[in-house]
């Protein structure tokens, strides 16, 4: 048997990792995005988050849905798959906290591993009893600066791996490649 019984049935043990994200309180947290939140650029704040965690959400394979408060785009109630995350604008009267409890509650499932992200500890001990984990705006920049830098590191590799494996030039071309530079240079 590969997996859990279930209600009689097999089931797999892996389970789909989704995170929940308060985007605005991220914003109000990392540091390169709160200098663009004090200068009211919360559009380009929003779209470097969004590009992060997308980044993050490919390299880690994990399910990510960002959750605004519709208070600083009134109006409007709104989602929409942006970066491969799924992005969501809540009501004019409804705060990413409740969006993000009341959606807790329907996902946290048997074969989903639910975590949210925000510094709010009300709403972390509210998601905590919905059986859901958390994760504060601090723990995830950490981790995502963690993949950035595995991201980086693995490219380098890559690219040194690939360098290696096209040099064709003999000893005599690189001589004359390089005479050829100096005399550009000099």
């Amino acid at each position: 048997m590969n997996g859990i019984l279930f209600r009689g049935e097999e089931v797999p043990e892996v389970k789909k990792e989704l995170l929940f994200v308060d985007g605005y309180n991220m914003i109000g947290s990392w540091p390169h995005l709160v200098k663009l939140q004090r200068k009211n650029d919360m559009a380009a704040a929003r779209d470097i988050l969004l590009h992060e965690l997308s980044e993050y959400a490919k390299y880690e394979n994990i399910e990510i849905r960002v959750v605004f408060d519709a208070h600083f785009v009134p109006g409007i109630q709104k989602q929409y798959d942006r970066y491969n995350l799924l992005v969501i604008f809540t009501k004019e009267d409804e705060t990413a906290d409740s969006y993000i409890e009341k959606a807790v509650g329907e996902e946290n499932q048997f074969i989903t591993n639910v975590v949210v992200a925000t510094s709010d500890l009300a709403e972390q001990w509210l998601v905590f009893q919905r059986g859901a984990s958390r994760k504060s705006a601090r723990d995830l920049y950490k981790e995502l600066k963690h993949t950035k830098q595995k991201i980086m590191m693995e490219t380098s590799e890559y690219n040194l791996k690939n360098t290696r494996r096209i040099k064709s030039l003999s000893k005599e071309q690189e001589k004359q490649l390089r005479d050829f530079m100096e005399n550009l240079e000099g």
